[in-house]
């Protein structure tokens, strides 16, 4: 994987994320602290670690070459956001961040070691990591809001997606 290959993959990761915020607003309010699937984190928990732990700090980790992992204060972030707005208000501040992170990776940070808890990764291999969680953890939302009464999104719709999520122009050809 190069710059530009990222660059690619990360306009499709922004649509998948549309998707994704579109499902977190698909749960009901008063189901955001309860646990739709008993022994597992809440709605809330889940929407903290994908946007924060998963999006935002993996991109940050790797521009730095360094991810770091604070999950036990997944679950006090996600109850100091106070619920369903708190939480979607988040999870797009989350992207932002990870977008400007992403704009500084290059194939230096690609191609370098990012050290993290679970081991040392080249920096497009954590990228693929991160792509594979957020997918993993979004199949895991989508169970939870069935399991909470309400409808998912199609996983695919990117065109149902706020503008900012929705697919680009393709450029004219002559």
């Amino acid at each position: 994987m190069n710059q530009a290959a990222l660059e690619q993959m990360w306009d499709v990761f922004r649509q998948k994320y549309g998707v994704y915020l579109r499902l977190l607003d698909a749960i009901p309010a008063d189901r955001y602290y309860s646990q739709p699937i008993p022994g597992m984190r809440t709605p809330a928990e889940l929407a903290v670690h994908v946007s924060g732990s998963v999006v935002r700090d993996f991109a940050q980790g790797i521009a730095k070459g360094q991810i770091t992992a604070d999950e036990g204060s997944e679950e006090k972030v996600a109850t100091e956001l106070g619920g369903k707005p708190g939480v979607l208000a988040f999870a797009a501040r989350c992207f932002e961040d990870a977008s400007d992170a992403v704009t500084r990776i290059g194939d230096a940070e690609l191609s370098g070691i990012v050290t993290t808890p679970w081991g040392s990764w080249p920096g497009w291999l954590a990228v693929q990591i991160m792509s594979d969680e957020f997918l993993h953890h979004r199949g895991q939302l989508t169970a939870y809001a069935r399991a909470c009464g309400a409808e998912p999104p199609f996983i695919w719709d990117f065109e149902g997606n706020a503008a900012e999520y929705r697919p680009r122009a393709a450029p004219a050809t002559r």
